[in-house]
Parts: structure tokens; sequence; C-alpha cells
């Protein structure tokens, strides 16, 4: 069976990503991106491209759950929550499409300083 998940690519190393992904996102509400893109970097050696890629694709399953969760407590505003998936959708689409080309040293600049101005950004508003 370990072998089976492993040739799958589920490590225990990524589970462990997973497990502090979702955590973190229904916790504090942040993307994938901002806990899963560094981890899978730094600690499970992706390329920055592929770990926004598997970032992508772990959005939906976590969202399900935490909208299945927050729903049950009738804290989701859909209305809101509707409005903001159409915006997203869009600029998802153009995201990834700029991802698919963007250099790969560009992607690490650009994704750093956005981390450092939404904490910066963060720690002195509010």
């Amino acid at each position: 069976m370990r072998a089976r998940l492993h040739s799958l690519g589920l490590t225990p190393q990524l589970a462990a990503i997973g497990l502090g992904g979702g955590l973190l996102s229904g916790l504090l509400g942040v993307g994938g991106g901002i806990v899963m893109v560094p981890l899978l970097v730094l600690w499970a050696a992706y390329s920055q491209r592929d770990a926004h890629a598997m970032s992508l694709g772990a959005i939906i399953p976590i969202s399900i759950a935490g909208i299945a969760t927050y729903g049950a407590a009738g804290e989701v505003r859909y209305g809101t929550a509707i409005a903001l998936a159409a915006g997203s959708i869009v600029g998802a689409r153009i995201g990834a499409g700029w991802l698919a080309r963007i250099d790969e040293r560009l992607l690490k600049v650009v994704f750093g300083t956005f981390l450092v101005a939404v904490a910066v950004l963060m720690g002195t508003r509010g």
C-alpha cells in the first residue's frame, strides 16, 4: 500500500504540507498558495512553477471543505462569495496563463515581494 501511494506522489511530506495548508486555510482564510507554495519549494524541493500549479490544484477540495464547515454554521455570505468567484475565475485564467510563460526567477521575486507586502500591510493596518 505504501509503495502504491508513493508511486502516486502521495508522500508523508506532501500530506503534511496539505494538512498545514488546509488547517491554515480554514483557520485564517488564506489561499493554499501562501502556505503551500513556500513549503513545496523549500521543503519538498519542487520548482516554483510546479509548486504554484500544485497549489492551484489543491484549491477546490480546500474550498469545498471550508464552505461545508462555514456553511453549516451559517457563516457564508453566498452573494458576496459568488461575486468574488466570478472575478476570481477571470483573474485565475489570466494568472495561470502568465504562470505558464513567466521566467522562474521572476516568478520567485514577484511571489516573495507579494508575501512581504501582504505581511507589512497586515501588520500595519488594523
